[in-house]
This record gives C-alpha cells, sequence and structure tokens, in this order.
C-alpha cells in the first residue's frame, strides 16, 4: 500500500510540473503576425494550463490532508 501511495503523489507532482512546462511553452512560443487570434489562443492555453496546475496542487494538498487525517498516512516523526 505504502508503495501505492508514493506513486500516486510522485505522478501528481509529474503532472504539476508537467502543466508548469506546458505553460511555459506557451508563453515563448513565437507569434503569428498574420493571425490576429493567435495571441488570445496562446494566452488562453497557458491560462488553462496554470489553472490546471493550480487546481492539481490544492487537490493534492487536500487529498494529503485526509489520507492524515484518516490515519492512512502518518507523520515523519521529525522534531520541532
Amino acid at each position: 500500500m505504502n508503495g501505492m501511495k508514493t506513486l500516486l503523489i510522485g505522478a501528481a507532482f509529474v503532472a504539476i510540473v508537467a502543466c508548469l512546462a506546458s505553460a511555459g511553452f506557451f508563453m515563448m512560443r513565437d507569434e503569428d503576425e498574420t493571425d490576429p487570434q493567435s495571441n488570445r489562443k496562446r494566452a488562453t492555453r497557458m491560462f488553462m494550463s496554470l489553472a490546471l496546475r493550480v487546481g492539481l496542487s490544492v487537490s493534492l494538498f487536500v487529498v494529503i490532508l485526509l489520507a492524515w487525517e484518516f490515519g492512512l498516512i502518518q507523520p515523519t516523526g521529525i522534531p520541532g
């Protein structure tokens, strides 16, 4: 069960980083000067990618908090 939890949390982190990378890609793409809608499409795709990243981050935080509350994961015991 511990391996599955680690795999799911790791996959969530990879998805978060992938969303951030795709937003950076859309931000750095060259504009098409002949198409006036190009800049709007690029900005929309970048916004959606960043919004998905925020949603994934908040979801991961909530899932970790709930798993701790239900006793599925335990603190590491590092003294404060």
